[in-house]
């Protein structure tokens, strides 16, 4: 009978069998097989010879050092929501519209045919700001309302009063009479900073109180054409119609600005939003509340940018300001020895670099005060003293007279 042996046992009986016959020939596979089991563990270790695996580099982004003034945003702003929406309101209001009488009708029937009258609704957005019941809005919401209601966010609903509207800024002024008013805390330190994040409440297309988040895109916006004096906040927190009005609150819950308006070539949020500053927004509910109207300065002169080609033809080279185009008789202006042509070079001091921050420096005066000129004559420089009067309504027109 043939056993065979397992194949470890019959290499060990081979390789003890050549240690007896050859053992110059076993010392030298020993050596062999030595070497080969060295070169095998330092190719799985290679650390035992002194050296490390390869490391692979990657480029990391440096740990940020918290600097004064700079603070981790937020994983939720809920709490801002929270302290914010409960003053935002939904409006609704009616219009009486008329229609258009056709001429033939009114040729065969004179003066016995009767324009037929329906009612449109529309909707929009509003910010208590006062436990009075005071509520921000846009003009543009309101005007020619009829009638106009306010549904808060607990449900209750109020028939508004008309304070009073400012066209050229587009701001409105409601108020409502009901117990335990929620009110919204606004911001008025002017600390905005493009990148800021901030929220956008209202009532978009009606579907009930809905909160957007964006950033800060700009803010000085002074050439949007929505109305006459214009210093808008752009952001990027989406607004569709029926946002008009809303609240625009920083990451803590505080009013910053009026939702407006938006640029759009669709009709829906493109990203471009902008919202009117509670700087200005504050200022014009102020005198709507107290007078029922904004008023003023007003010097009664229409102006006109420097531009390289009136720089050219009228040899004014390095020279930034802004011509006086027009004057109005007996106007401000008139009176204080003013006339076309005359360049202004600075208002109380700051330099005039526009017409748009001119006419914006001027309306800020109240009526009666006085605005110290600077202004270039051919070829001089000279100090007007000019006694400001009060800015008659020119609705949303000709922004580049004050």
């Amino acid at each position: 009978m043939i056993i065979r042996k397992a194949p470890r046992v019959e290499a060990w009986y081979s390789f003890s069998k050549m240690k007896k016959t050859n053992p110059y020939l076993f010392l030298f596979k020993a050596v062999v097989a030595g070497l080969a089991a060295a070169f095998v563990i330092l190719l799985l270790r290679p650390e035992m010879l002194g050296q490390s695996r390869p490391v692979v580099e990657v480029r990391q982004s440096p740990i940020l050092q918290t600097t004064p003034g700079m603070s981790s945003g937020p994983v939720s702003y809920a709490h801002a929501v929270e302290v914010a929406a409960p003053a935002v309101v939904n409006i609704y209001t009616t219009k009486i519209i008329t229609e258009r009488v056709n001429p033939l009708l009114r040729y065969f029937f004179g003066d016995q045919y009767i324009p037929r009258q329906r009612l449109e609704n529309s909707l929009g957005s509003g910010v208590i700001v006062s436990n009075q019941g005071y509520i921000l809005t846009n003009n543009h919401v309101v005007e020619g309302a009829a009638e106009i209601e306010v549904l808060l966010r607990d449900g209750r609903s109020a028939e508004a009063r008309l304070v009073g509207t400012d066209p050229e800024t587009d701001v409105a002024v409601l108020q409502i009479d009901l117990e335990e008013i929620p009110s919204i805390t606004i911001n008025l330190a002017n600390t905005l900073r493009v990148g800021d994040v901030v929220l956008a409440i209202g009532n978009p297309f009606g579907v009930g109180q809905t909160v957007t988040m964006g950033i800060i895109s700009a803010t000085g916006r002074d050439d949007v054409g929505i109305s006459t004096f214009e210093n808008f906040i752009q952001t990027d927190a989406a607004i569709n119609p029926g946002n008009s009005g809303g609240a625009l609150v920083d990451a803590n819950g505080n009013l910053v600005g009026i939702n407006t308006a938006i640029f759009s070539r669709s009709g829906g949020s493109q990203g471009i939003g902008f919202a009117i500053p509670m700087s200005i927004a504050s200022d014009v509910m102020e005198q709507l509340i107290e007078n029922g109207r904004v008023s003023r300065g007003w010097l009664g002169v229409e102006t006109q940018d420097i531009t390289p080609q009136l720089a050219e033809s009228f040899g004014l080279q390095n020279i930034t300001g802004i011509i006086i185009a027009g004057i109005q008789r007996n106007g401000p202006a008139a009176q204080a020895g003013l006339r076309p042509g005359d360049i202004i070079l600075s208002v109380n001091g700051k330099a005039s670099t526009d017409s748009k921050t001119v006419m914006n420096q001027i309306a800020r005066v109240a009526p009666g005060g006085k605005l110290q000129l600077q202004i270039l004559r051919n070829g001089k420089v000279m100090n007007v003293e000019a006694i400001v009067g009060e800015r008659p309504s020119m609705g949303r027109q000709k922004a580049n007279r004050g």
